[in-house]
C-alpha cells in the first residue's frame, strides 16, 4: 500500500543537504586518495585533481543554492563560495605551472576565505541541525589555509597535506549528513 507523506520545504532542504553532504564526503575521500598517491610531484594528474576539487565545490554550491533559495535559506554566502571556488580553480590552473609553493599559496588563500564563508553559512543554518560540524570545519579550514600559505615558503613544500585537509573536510560533511538524518528522525 502506498502512503503519501507531505513534506515541508524545510524537510526537502534537509534531505537535499544530507544527500549533498554524503556526495561531498565520497568525493573528498576518493580525491584525497588520488592526490595522496600522486602528491610527490606536480604532474598532469595531480594538477588536474587540484583544479577539479574547487570546481566540484562550485557544482555542489550551485545545487545548495537552488535548495536554499527554494526554502528561503542563506543563499548569499553560497554565491560568495561559488565565486571564490571558481576563481580558485582558475588560480590553481595557473599556479600549477609555477610549482608546488604557488599551488599551496592559492589553496591556502582559498581555504581561509572559503572556511570563513562555510562558518557563516553553517551558523545561519544551525536551526536545521547537524551544522556544528560545518561550523567547526569552517574554523579549521581558516587555520589550515594559513598553514598551507606558510608551508609554501619552506623547502620541503608538498601536496600531501592537501589530501589530508580534503579528507578531514569530507569527514565533517559525513558527520553533518548523519546529524541531519538524526534531526529528521527527531522531528
Amino acid at each position: 500500500m502506498d502512503t503519501l507523506v507531505a513534506t515541508t520545504p524545510a524537510d526537502a532542504s534537509t534531505a537535499t543537504l544530507r544527500k549533498l553532504y554524503l556526495l561531498r564526503f565520497g568525493f573528498a575521500a576518493v580525491w584525497a586518495a588520488l592526490l595522496f598517491a600522486t602528491a610527490d610531484t606536480l604532474g598532469p594528474l595531480s594538477a588536474t585533481l587540484l583544479v577539479v576539487y574547487p570546481l566540484f565545490d562550485v557544482a555542489c554550491a550551485v545545487v545548495d543554492v537552488r535548495s536554499a533559495r527554494a526554502n528561503g535559506g542563506p543563499a548569499r554566502g553560497l554565491y560568495v563560495n561559488i565565486a571564490l571556488s571558481t576563481l580558485t580553480g582558475i588560480g590553481l590552473a595557473v599556479a600549477a605551472t609555477s610549482g608546488i609553493p604557488a599551488v599551496l599559496r592559492v589553496w591556502g588563500v582559498w581555504a581561509v576565505t572559503a572556511g570563513l564563508v562555510q562558518l557563516i553559512v553553517g551558523a545561519a543554518r544551525r536551526r536545521l541541525g547537524g551544522q556544528w560540524a560545518m561550523i567547526a570545519s569552517g574554523a579549521i579550514s581558516t587555520v589550515a589555509g594559513a598553514s598551507f600559505f606558510a608551508q609554501a615558503g619552506k623547502d620541503d613544500a608538498a601536496l600531501g597535506s592537501l589530501a589530508g585537509y580534503a579528507f578531514l573536510g569530507g569527514v565533517f560533511f559525513l558527520v553533518s549528513a548523519l546529524r541531519l538524518r538524526r534531526a529528521d528522525k527527531d522531528a
